[in-house]
């Protein structure tokens, strides 16, 4: 694979967690109590305070992390971001007694997508977005097993956008967030 890790010093946050740590090779981010990422779409708020740390993007983004979530709408993944009203988050979240793989695409309103992943409690998780054209293409996997699709969405061709690893907790105090690895590449050849 032709994948560059990113140093953790290569990104700004969008919205700075309340620390973040190098603990050898990895980031510890704490969330902000009520930190999120959401615009619109049946709540009726909008929230744009998740902590992103987001770089340059031309091609694939990956991001692992523990999956250590356990109160409702804890969340971490990875953002594309091109603006506050277009951006796309994907990963895990904590919802309704189970961890969630899903992904939130937003062009001016939010959409939510998940699928239960109860298994995936306290593992590495492995989230890859890939934009070439007018797509994201998003997959995920748990340790080492193969990737799974999540989801192909439509993002603006033209637009400039920045990405990198996220977190939020819009419930509680406390979350913290174990980072492993963060690279980029060029975008994926293939969609399946």
């Amino acid at each position: 694979m032709t994948d560059v890790v990113q140093p953790w010093g290569a990104g700004e946050w969008t919205t700075p967690p309340v620390a973040a740590t190098e603990d050898g090779d990895d980031l510890l981010v704490t969330a902000v109590e009520g930190s999120d990422a959401w615009r619109h779409t049946s709540y009726g708020f909008v929230h744009d305070d998740a902590h992103a740390l987001l770089a340059p993007l031309d091609g694939a983004v990956e991001v692992t992390f523990d999956a250590d979530l356990d109160q409702q709408f804890d969340q971490a993944g990875l953002m594309l971001r091109a603006d506050a009203e277009t951006w796309l988050k994907s990963g895990v979240e904590f919802s309704d007694g189970a961890p969630q793989l899903g992904a939130v695409v937003t062009l001016g309103r939010s959409d939510w997508s998940v699928a239960p992943v109860p298994d995936w409690a306290g593992r590495r998780v492995t989230v890859r977005a890939s934009r070439a054209g007018d797509a994201v293409t998003v997959r995920a996997r748990v340790d080492d097993e193969p990737f799974r699709l999540v989801r192909v969405a439509w993002f603006p061709p033209d637009a400039e956008v920045h990405a990198g690893p996220y977190c939020c907790a819009p419930t509680r105090a406390g979350l913290v967030v174990r980072f492993r690895r963060w690279a980029t590449g060029p975008a994926d050849a293939a969609l399946h």
